[in-house]
């Protein structure tokens, strides 16, 4: 192991409020593409005249319910992705009592299917979704079953995932959870995020503790303010500066 390993393992051995702030680079081990990349989703053809940044917007949602879904289905859809390294190895630091949140980019509930308890969903849920004019909520298998465009079987409204839509704000509970959250922490790890993305990377503007960790393949804005900076997989990283 590396000095710069070797020293942040130390660092997490004396933390006691540990809290983890992750992107699509969490799950990507897990078969879940990453935006951003060069393998991302944004790079992929989605045999639509429309660009995935556009189809993942409200107005397309509200506008164009059908060709949403489809792409919903085809491209973001994973019922085989199970949680990796990095998701379990976040489990058990919570377990130990350590890790008091984590909070994600992520819409793949994969860091709850591992075992962790304390979960801010920034963007929501692909696992949740609920009729817009009555909130009838339904469960994510109901919907994906479907080949048609879901409504509601109480009142007809349309039938939307509980996610956060590009051109929608951040729900505000979810915010000041995660801002308290980022406040407490003695120890803030950020892993698999760009860190380009408002508001959510502006969370880091919030860290009042004296370790801020980040892992990533690419560098990031915040890597100068970061104590220890690691560009490799996030599972591997945080297998080695875990502690028992």
């Amino acid at each position: 192991m590396n000095s710069l390993l070797e020293a942040a393992r130390e660092r997490l051995k004396t933390s006691w409020k540990v809290t983890f702030f992750g992107g699509a680079g969490v799950s990507t081990a897990s078969g879940i593409p990453d935006f951003r990349s060069a393998t991302g989703l944004y790079s992929q053809m989605t045999g639509s005249r429309y660009a995935p940044e556009t189809m993942l917007s409200h107005n397309f949602f509200v506008r164009h319910p059908d060709e949403f879904y489809a792409f919903l289905r085809s491209s973001l859809y994973y019922p085989d992705a199970k949680p990796n390294t990095a998701h379990y190895i976040l489990a058990d630091i919570e377990q130990r009592g350590k890790l008091k949140a984590v909070i994600t980019q992520n819409i793949d509930g994969l860091h709850q299917q591992a075992g962790s308890k304390l979960v801010h969903e920034l963007h929501g849920s692909l696992k949740r979704f609920y009729c817009m004019r009555c909130r009838h909520t339904f469960p994510a298998e109901q919907v994906y079953s479907r080949e048609t465009t879901p409504h509601c079987e109480v009142c007809g409204g349309l039938v939307r995932p509980d996610v956060v839509l590009y051109g929608e704000p951040l729900d505000p509970d979810m915010l000041t959870a995660s801002i308290d959250a980022i406040r407490k922490a003695e120890c803030l790890i950020v892993g698999g995020s760009s860190l380009v993305v408002y508001p959510a990377a502006g969370l880091l503007d919030y860290f009042r503790g004296d370790c801020l960790i980040l892992i990533n393949l690419d560098p990031t804005p915040y890597d100068s303010q970061a104590q220890f900076v690691f560009h490799g997989d996030i599972g591997e990283v945080l297998s080695k500066i875990s502690c028992d």
